[in-house]
């Protein structure tokens, strides 16, 4: 026999059960401190709808007889946040709750919880400091914008091969019975204990949790930019889509729409004349001490005042959105630049059941209907995939089934964790030590290149992995030992 066949006989193409080990193992070691972090923040993001009606409660039922304007009620909001600028007025979740009206003020967004009958301002919170804005911070950015939404991108793209080459490790490979394979062997002790429980957990979990995966990536800076380009690029048109790829786009959009008020539409001028108290159509339950304390402050804020009279319109608008009974909440805006129409929308978590509509501006007939339905087929499938990352798309049961995962990924977590911290030698970082280089067959190749196309982080990171590896650590011989860089590069 050559020479040459026996190195091909002792390297075969492909790889080998430790090199995929050596790969898992380094995956799991950087991912394993996000997946802690996404699985709390997530599980709190989960239930956001529970946790926010238990706050809301004491605005949830209040005793009204007869309902102010809707026009005086967001006259009310604008002078609680002075110089702010309409963005939506959201319709009551029922016949006892509080309006809340949604104000913009430069990047700023402020919800103004306004009683119906009385027009007092019940609650003022700045829309970046409620429970959302601030986990979804944590959750997708680690409250370190941009930068920690790359991170925690390329994190998931990690994630997705610390998953893939855990199933192959799974795999049975000359095993006898089912213990240790779907369900763990719980009186064997000690570092199979352990193992069984990472092993049996994984299988069960791991397409929750690539689902989770995959369906987070359009809210990410980098993927859901790159998709968005591509989008653009295929359309050979701005592509509109109903979620943002991070905060910061979201506060760009605010100060857009703020600074678009050149038509001066909602802006109450300083006149010779004007007070600066809006119309009392329709407050007569309002007392003067509501007026004051209440967010009117007569001639103290004219300047910074939307007129009464720009949105007398959107007693119009609620009159024709409301009967619709569309999913909550649903938000009716004003348009940006005088003589533009008005919308409205459901903002509801479950995707599938939102609804845009264009309304005349003068009439409040419904000019334009778009349902689910009607989106295009990516934007569907996205947004099916959205709301069942959220939570949403089926109820109860599917905040159970993602509580289930999240569980599950903390348990992989710690139990491999405590794996390697069991097995790790004396004096190293305790990775496989790859035992023959490895040939990469062409199916191989092609593999790492699609991943490497569709996560484009870890397609950069994994080339600079390599090229570290090779260049640098192997240099260092205090190094190479440590990390357990012994011969050809795997």
């Amino acid at each position: 026999m050559s020479s040459a066949s026996i190195a091909t006989s002792e390297n075969p193409r492909g790889l080998d059960h430790r090199t995929v080990w050596r790969w898992h193992f380094y995956a799991g070691l950087f991912c394993i401190p996000f997946v802690l972090w996404l699985a709390t923040t997530g599980t709190i993001f989960l239930f956001k709808p529970q946790i926010e009606r238990f706050l809301d409660r004491p605005y949830d039922h209040l005793s009204i007889a007869q309902r102010a304007t809707a026009a005086a009620q967001v006259q009310v909001a604008l002078a609680a946040v002075p110089g702010s600028m309409l963005d939506s007025y959201e319709l009551p979740h029922s016949a006892t709750s509080a309006v809340q009206i949604l104000v913009d003020k430069g990047t700023q967004q402020f919800r103004v919880y306004v009683h119906p009958q009385t027009l007092q301002v019940l609650k003022l919170d700045n829309e970046d400091h409620r429970l959302e804005n601030v986990v979804f911070k944590l959750h997708g950015e680690l409250m370190m914008g941009d930068v920690g939404s790359w991170v925690v991108e390329l994190a998931a793209s990690w994630a997705v091969i610390m998953i893939l080459t855990g199933l192959f490790l799974w795999w049975p490979h000359n095993t006898t019975g089912l213990g240790g394979v779907l369900y763990p062997r719980l009186r064997q002790g000690g570092r199979i204990f352990w193992k069984d429980i990472h092993s049996v957990a994984g299988i069960y979990v791991s397409f929750f949790a690539l689902f989770l995966l995959f369906t987070g990536l359009p809210w990410a800076k980098g993927w859901g930019g790159y998709l968005k380009a591509i989008r653009h690029f295929s359309a050979g048109q701005v592509v509109q889509q109903d979620w943002t790829t991070s905060s910061s786009e979201a506060s760009a959009a605010r100060a857009a729409r703020t600074s678009s008020d050149v038509s001066g539409m909602n802006m109450m001028h300083d006149m010779p004349g004007r007070t600066g108290m809006p119309n009392m159509e329709g407050m007569e339950g309002m007392s003067s001490e509501h007026a004051e304390h209440g967010g009117m402050h007569g001639t103290r804020h004219a300047s910074g005042l939307r007129g009464l009279d720009a949105f007398a319109a959107i007693d119009t608008m609620v009159a024709t959105v409301a009967p619709l009974n569309l999913a909550n909440p649903v938000l009716i805006s004003p348009p940006s630049r005088a003589g533009e129409n008005w919308t409205a929308k459901s903002d509801t978590r479950d995707r599938p059941l939102r609804v845009d509509l264009i309304l005349d501006s003068k009439t409040g007939a419904i000019l334009k209907r778009t349902d689910f339905r009607a989106k295009p087929w990516l934007d569907r499938v996205i947004g099916t995939g959205i709301a069942a990352h959220e939570g949403a798309l089926f109820g109860i049961a599917n905040q159970m089934l993602s509580l289930f995962t999240a569980v599950s990924l903390v348990t992989l977590s710690l139990s491999g964790l405590i794996m390697w911290w069991k097995r790790r030698p004396e004096g190293v970082l305790g990775a496989p030590v790859a035992q023959r280089r490895v040939r990469f067959s062409a199916a191989l190749i092609a593999l790492l290149v699609v991943f490497g196309l569709y996560f484009p982080f870890l397609g950069g990171s994994m080339i600079l992995v390599f090229l570290t590896e090779r260049f640098i650590l192997r240099r260092i011989p205090a190094t190479q030992r440590w990390l357990g860089l012994y011969g050809a590069p795997a």
